[in-house]
């Protein structure tokens, strides 16, 4: 896989887990896509409205490690993103195995939009 295109991807996936979207909401229209889906760690499909709400009230000082990224080229304008992701935590006594978390980012006329996210919790 190009490494430009994993190194864009990876910032669009930081740039939505550490951008604070109460500030700057229209972002949320720029990486997400209208038909966006996921599977959140429990296996409840959220719809795009259900992440944007909760995009639009995380923690903004909340912030994550992601290790092991990789991205493959599904097609032409579509790529799979895999990887870690850890939330960094100040607090000793919490322990969190972090999750796998795959996303489909599709290229179209305003740049990389996420289509797809799932994450599966570590146990």
């Amino acid at each position: 896989m190009n490494d430009a295109i994993t190194d864009q991807i990876r910032r669009l996936e930081f740039k939505l887990l550490h951008s604070d979207m109460k500030v700057r909401p229209s972002l949320l229209d720029v990486l997400l896509a209208e038909e966006f889906e996921e599977i959140g760690g429990h296996g409840a499909v959220s719809s795009r409205q259900e992440v944007v709400g909760w995009l639009l009230n995380k923690n903004p000082q909340d912030r994550w490690s992601l290790t092991d990224f990789r991205v493959r080229e599904l097609s032409i304008d579509l790529v799979l993103a895999i990887y870690r992701a850890e939330k960094i935590v100040e607090k000793k006594n919490i322990v969190s195995k972090g999750s796998i978390r795959s996303s489909i980012w599709k290229h179209n006329t305003q740049g990389w939009q996420m289509v797809f996210h799932q994450a599966s919790k570590i146990i």
